[in-house]
């Protein structure tokens, strides 16, 4: 039992681990592979290049939901430094069949939430028209990226296409601390997502 429970220890420490933005080549892109999802090292998001600043796992009961990704004109290390890049994207990749577009709702209400103090409602409007994105079925497989783009919002791309832009500083800021700020969906996720 003891020897089983230190294996999913250190399963848990090298699936968190970050991959600083700063060791990631073109020549190490095939090697960059987390839950069995492929990284790309460099992404274009409306002709800008961002590179991979860190990724990591979210995970809940010793499953895995999905990886995260945080792309970044500059390697970024802090919530500061990401508020306030020009552009920076969140990529969202399902690796499991458990998420539905109902959880998947009912977790970034509960992150909209922690993000806000509790006070969501100065952005409640663009809330619920993120909220909208997510009515689909979701399945294993999916990728969601989240282009956020200062001083206008945030544009969200299911599978490769252009879902919708919502507006708004506020609600920018507030869906990065979703993954970034203090009370983040998962601790270990934000840091591998920073690169620490």
């Amino acid at each position: 039992m003891k020897s089983l429970l230190r294996q999913l220890l250190l399963m848990t420490a090298v699936v968190s681990a970050p991959l600083a933005a700063n060791t990631l080549t073109a020549n190490t892109l095939a090697t960059n592979i987390l839950a069995d999802v492929p990284l790309a090292d460099e992404i274009t998001l409306s002709g800008q290049p961002l590179a991979l600043n860190g990724a990591g796992i979210r995970s809940k009961f010793f499953m895995d939901l999905y990886v995260g990704s945080l792309y970044t004109p500059s390697p970024s290390q802090t919530l500061e430094s990401v508020l306030n890049a020009p552009r920076i994207a969140i990529r969202l990749n399902i690796v499991s069949g458990m998420i539905t577009s109902e959880k998947m709702q009912d977790a970034i209400i509960e992150g909209f939430d922690d993000a806000t103090d509790g006070e969501p409602q100065a952005i409640q409007p663009q809330i619920d028209a993120f909220m909208a994105l997510f009515s689909a079925p979701i399945a294993q497989g999916d990728q969601f990226t989240l282009e956020a783009i200062k001083d206008l919002g945030v544009t969200a791309y299911k599978n490769g296409e252009k879902q919708a832009t919502v507006e708004g500083e506020a609600f920018r800021k507030a869906l990065l601390k979703i993954w970034l700020g203090d009370k983040p969906a998962q601790k270990s996720l934000k840091r591998a997502m920073l690169g620490e």
